[in-house]
């Protein structure tokens, strides 16, 4: 595999999924959304396992790796629907947070801009003022970038597993094998000598 195979693009991957990671994960910290903070921690983990499975050719770890990332595709299409308030669901709920404070994400409680505005709402009517999109854009990149990873891990298996079948090992599959016995007797065998005293 040459360096701009996949195998580097995978570590690449990686290394800007835990990037993407560490940010998302100060960001859960400050809103003390626990839900997500344990999902970004197993995602941390997992991907430095795919990351040193890539990086040492273990192609079992980037199956870890790739199963997870389909796992957090669904994650981070949960965390959209979820602020989105799709299917039931209310960004007004303490389910991120384990129903253990009253917090709410970072982003919808700081937002862009220092000056925090409260707007009476009548009821029924939607404003556009949440800050949820910015959380949506942030679980949108991270669904991007597992797909992708998605996509290169699966190369990634494919192409060492191919290199590890393709392997000849000693005396293995080649019809001529290192070690073989000569079929007609030679003259030059060596014969154990006996000296006499």
């Amino acid at each position: 595999m040459g360096c701009c195979s996949g195998r580097c693009t995978l570590i690449f991957i990686c290394t800007l999924q835990l990037v993407l990671a560490l940010e998302r994960q100060v960001f859960d910290f400050l809103g003390y959304q626990w839900a997500p903070i344990l999902a970004n921690f197993f995602h941390i983990i997992i991907v430095i396992l795919g990351l040193f499975g890539t990086i040492q050719y273990r192609p079992r770890y980037i199956i870890v790796y790739t199963v997870w990332a389909a796992l957090w595709v669904a994650w981070n299409v949960f965390v959209i629907c979820f602020y989105l308030d799709v299917g039931g669901l209310s960004k007004d709920s303490d389910l991120l947070t384990f129903n253990i404070s009253a917090h709410h994400s970072w982003w919808s409680e700081h937002g862009p801009g220092c000056v925090r505005r409260e707007m009476p709402q009548a009821p029924g009517v939607r404003t556009t003022e949440s800050h949820s999109y910015i959380t949506v854009m942030h679980s949108s990149t991270q669904i991007l970038v597992a797909l992708l990873g998605f996509v290169y891990a699966c190369y990634v298996v494919s192409a060492i597993t191919e290199e590890e079948d393709s392997f000849d090992f000693i005396g293995g599959f080649d019809p001529f094998p290192l070690y073989h016995v000569n079929e007609k007797p030679s003259h030059f065998l060596l014969k154990p000598m006996y000296l006499s005293t």
